[in-house]
């Protein structure tokens, strides 16, 4: 793939906007890899809402009943609306996402889960998950400190900028309460990606091009104050190969201490 193919340099966040807000209006097979979910949980779910969501795990299984959950480009709304089953009524979910089409897609389904199992507790917002401590009109962070349970993530870490992964990371450890757990599936490496690579639109918004390595993934959360951090799901067989360098599905689990 020649350097020249995508300029010297590329809008990361456009390139996946772009790609992003399509996929909203229309299913894309090649976005991530599916996984299967509980189809008792996907029953009360829209149709369109299963089908445009793009992933490569499922980090739901890490939610408990009464949680508070925070799910990082929560895209059309599917894991989301599996986690507001899980944590019941007593817990309560946040999305957040920075498509416009995709908030759109989630937020009209809203009202049809909420009516389907008997209670409202999902609420979607519009923000980049890397600006959680952003401002709102009201004078308010986007996500407050130190305010929820689990923060979640179905293969959209890798969407951001890497000159904004710390903010990303700082701002997962904030929102976190004492004992608060993460579960992130993402897209690993088992090496660096070249910049040649990091410059192709499609590639980066396909998932591939801003991969964490994969040993580094585990010791960005460690340093945070993390423990117990692992992959609690690895893939065997790599998800793609581009120029040799082996590209796979994980999902990363840890929790905070509890003082």
């Amino acid at each position: 793939m020649s350097e020249g193919c995508c300029g010297p340099s590329l809008d990361q966040t456009q390139a996946v906007e772009a790609r992003y807000g399509a996929a909203a209006q229309e299913q894309e097979a090649c976005l991530c890899t599916p996984v299967a979910f509980d189809t008792s949980l996907l029953a009360v779910i829209p149709e369109a809402v299963v089908e445009r969501d793009y992933g490569c795990g499922d980090p739901t299984g890490w939610v408990k009943p009464g949680d508070t959950v925070l799910d990082l480009g929560s895209g059309s709304g599917k894991n989301a609306f599996i986690c507001a089953q899980v944590v019941g009524p007593s817990g309560a979910v946040i999305g957040v996402d920075r498509n416009a089409d995709m908030l759109a897609l989630s937020r009209q389904a809203a009202p049809v889960v909420a009516e389907t199992v008997g209670y409202d507790n999902v609420r979607f917002v519009e923000g980049a998950i890397e600006s959680l401590d952003a401002p709102t009109a009201a004078g308010e962070l986007l996500i407050a400190t130190a305010s929820v349970d689990v923060v979640l993530s179905n293969c959209v870490l890798n969407l951001v900028n890497p000159s904004a992964r710390t903010s990303l990371l700082h701002n997962i450890r904030r929102v976190l309460r004492p004992g608060g757990r993460v579960a992130i599936s993402d897209i690993v490496c088992d090496r660096p990606v070249p910049d040649h690579l990091q410059r192709d639109a499609e590639l980066w918004s396909g998932c591939i091009s801003g991969a964490w390595q994969e040993e580094a993934f585990l010791a960005d959360f460690r340093a945070l104050g993390f423990e117990d951090v692992t992959y609690a799901d690895r893939s065997d067989q790599p998800w793609r190969v581009v120029e040799g360098i082996e590209f796979r599905a994980v999902t990363l689990i840890g929790a905070l201490p509890a003082a």
